[in-house]
């Protein structure tokens, strides 16, 4: 009897086999009829994709990509004859093609029983992919554009993965590909939107050697392994970043507040002369050697190179506003040594000198008004200072209605 009950079940998971097998050879032959009903051909390949029997077999998953590829064909299709077609479904269909002939040359790259390898879908499917890789760019690019970052970060993903996916070796793309790394920037891009930082940290790296956005890509990669914690590669990071993209502020800033935030001042300095060395007349290095004598209060050293940096750019904003603060905090420093009695026969010389330094910093809070008019920051509060300390009052009502 239980000879019988086990023959049964060898029988029963054998006609259930042979079921998925017969699904997945229907699901082909309908994508590919002359007017296919896509719709029955997904669920019987659906099917058989989660099906012990059948979900394992190359076969199985070369049929899926086949009806997506057919499913972009017949789309593209209508568009030649100007019939309706959607535009979604050929990028969604490249997408999962892509996803299914991945699975499919996956599978069948594992050696048979006599070690041997035989793929018989890689040529074909490779050169499918080729074909559609394209719509995902332009299936990234709809959705990016749509503020759809989880979307367009699977298609700009897809788009890279391929370049150094097995089935592309011979084609060579991560050298032969010139947009590629245009495609890994904004990949990156959308995965530092949604603070993916994984992501960021796999994709970014293909975009960090081109000449339009690979500065902006290590801006990425730096803020990514900050956010991850890891200071080391991160101030790593920002050292590859100035020696590449020495002209690009963001990293020589950074290091220099890290460098400042954790009074290594030393080093601070001795990074900014080096850069100087080879760059004497870059303004943001003379305005960051400038900003580290204010902050080690070394006012006189910071007043000159500040100054320095607006004679090499008359219109450096933030150079004019950080002198003003400079004078403002001389004049405070000042007035808590000043006599506040006014029988004092210093207390005039005090006051006249205390006005002195407002009225150095009144020109350069104005110069930065008149160049920055948006960037409030920049001189609101000290204009607010210095024209009360001056006693200038239209001036001061002016600005003290701003900053109600």
């Amino acid at each position: 009897m239980k000879r019988v009950l086990f023959s049964m079940v060898l029988l029963l998971v054998a006609s259930l086999a042979f079921a998925q097998e017969k699904n997945v050879k229907e699901a082909k032959s309908i994508a590919n009829g002359v007017n296919p009903d896509f719709a029955k051909a997904e669920e019987l390949i659906n099917q058989a994709l989660t099906n012990p029997e059948t979900k394992d077999n190359a076969e199985t998953w070369d049929v899926a990509g086949f009806i997506q590829k057919r499913r972009s064909e017949k789309e593209m299709e209508n568009a030649y004859l100007r019939k309706p077609y959607d535009t979604l479904q050929v990028y969604n269909s490249a997408l999962d093609m892509c996803k299914f002939y991945f699975k499919c040359d996956e599978l069948a790259q594992i050696p048979n029983e006599k070690g041997k390898i035989k793929n018989k879908y890689r040529k074909s499917n490779s050169a499918a992919i080729l074909a559609e890789r394209g719509n995902l760019i332009n299936g990234g690019i709809q959705f990016f554009n749509q503020d759809k970052n989880k979307e367009a970060l699977e298609f700009f993903a897809t788009y890279v993965d391929i370049a150094v996916n097995p089935m592309f070796e011979k084609e060579n793309l991560l050298k032969t590909d010139t947009v590629l790394p245009q495609i890994a920037y904004y990949a990156s891009l959308a995965a530092a939107k949604m603070e993916d930082y994984p992501s960021v940290l796999k994709y970014a790296p293909y975009a960090q050697d081109d000449k339009e956005v690979g500065k902006y890509a290590m801006e990425f990669i730096s803020t990514a392994l900050k956010a991850e914690g890891d200071t080391v590669k991160w101030v790593a990071s920002l050292k590859e970043g100035i020696q590449k993209y020495p002209e690009h502020p963001f990293f020589f800033g950074h290091l220099i507040d890290y460098y400042s935030n954790n009074n290594k001042y030393d080093e601070a300095m001795q990074f900014a002369d080096d850069m100087l060395a080879k760059d004497p007349n870059n303004t943001f290095y003379l305005y960051v050697k400038g900003y580290l004598y204010h902050n080690m209060k070394d006012y006189d050293k910071a007043i000159e190179f500040y100054t320095k940096t607006i004679e090499v750019d008359p219109n450096y904003a933030e150079a004019y506003s950080n002198l003003g603060l400079i004078y403002c905090l001389q004049a405070q420093d000042f007035s808590e040594k000043a006599t506040t009695d006014v029988n004092d026969p210093k207390y005039k010389a005090d006051q006249d000198a205390l006005k002195v330094f407002y009225e150095k910093a009144r020109p350069n809070y104005e110069k930065a008004r008149e160049l920055k008019p948006d960037q409030k920051d920049l001189w609101l509060n000290g204009l607010y200072r210095v024209y009360y300390n001056l006693q200038m009052g239209p001036e001061f009502d002016e600005i003290e209605k701003m900053m109600q």
